[in-house]
């Protein structure tokens, strides 16, 4: 069998089972034409092709939010999702993030919201989704937002402290 990193998280698929396609991704405002299995989920190809690591492959079951990225300006999560279906969306890591939501970034860094800094991209892009939605959202809709992402070093007061940040100073209407 030929050596591919997707046999370590999918070996049930064999050689004569994939195939290599072209695909035309819009990442962080950037076209990337890049060459993968259709099968193949969108955080590998940002991680090993494109060298975009802030997505991480947590559970891989689409649990935890670590992989989570904005498509069309919506949270998404991508270590699941085949990267066949990203082809014209524009899809935004926490890298591109820096550029439209500098505030949201800004603010958890002011509160100290990142312990280790692994589920904090993800949480970064969740909360982004959610200003895309509503730059005053509700304490329930914040939940929502955050919903699924999980955070084993116990930053979630000081991620709700930087969103409220955001909240309370309308930094989030600058971006």
């Amino acid at each position: 069998m030929k050596s591919n990193p997707i046999h370590n998280y999918f070996p049930a698929i064999t050689t004569d089972q994939y195939f290599m396609a072209k695909f035309t991704l819009r990442v962080n405002g950037t076209t990337h034409d890049v060459e993968a299995d259709p099968a193949t989920p969108l955080v590998f190809v940002l991680r090993n092709q494109l060298g975009l690591t802030g997505p991480k492959l947590g559970c891989g079951l689409e649990q935890c939010g670590a992989c989570a990225v904005l498509v069309d300006g919506t949270p998404e999560l991508s270590c699941v999702r085949a990267v066949s279906e990203f082809e014209g969306q524009d899809i935004v890591t926490a890298e591109g993030l820096s550029e439209t939501h500098a505030a949201i970034q800004q603010a958890f860094i002011a509160e100290g919201a990142a312990q280790c800094g692994y589920c904090i991209p993800g949480i970064v892009t969740a909360t982004a989704g959610l200003f895309n939605q509503t730059k005053k959202p509700s304490e329930a809709q914040i939940k929502e937002a955050l919903h699924g992402h999980l955070c084993r070093c116990g930053s979630q007061l000081r991620v709700l402290k930087a969103i409220d940040r955001l909240i309370q100073e309308g930094a989030a209407d600058a971006d």
